[in-house]
């Protein structure tokens, strides 16, 4: 079962900045034991862009889609056995990140 695992940041509270030796290693890990699908860490929020094309004409908006404090700084896709396991190693990820982690199953 494929699961998208959100790793979200706080801008009142940052999570450490000099963790990346050690998401390297947990992800090294994670492809150790077949779970890794796709892993990406993302700009801060105020480098997006957001598209709405559901009128007569697509209108552009310079940053985060939502004004809030806590926000999507990276991502993984893990294909696991279950969502025990899926919780565990999502543990380990808020960890090794020192950030908070939200895990959703795909449909």
């Amino acid at each position: 079962m494929q699961y998208l695992v959100s790793v979200i940041d706080d801008k009142s509270a940052p999570g450490s900045t000099d963790r990346r030796p050690a998401i390297s290693a947990f992800n090294e890990r994670l492809i150790a034991g077949g779970y890794w699908v796709f892993a990406g860490g993302l700009a801060d929020p105020d480098d997006a862009t957001v598209i709405d094309n559901r009128g007569e004409k697509a209108v552009l908006s310079d940053g985060p889609f939502v004004e809030t404090k806590e926000y999507l700084a990276g991502v993984w896709v893990w294909d696991v056995p279950d969502r025990d396991v899926a919780l565990r190693l999502a543990a380990e990820a808020s960890k090794v990140c020192d950030r908070k982690i939200e895990v959703r199953p795909f449909q």
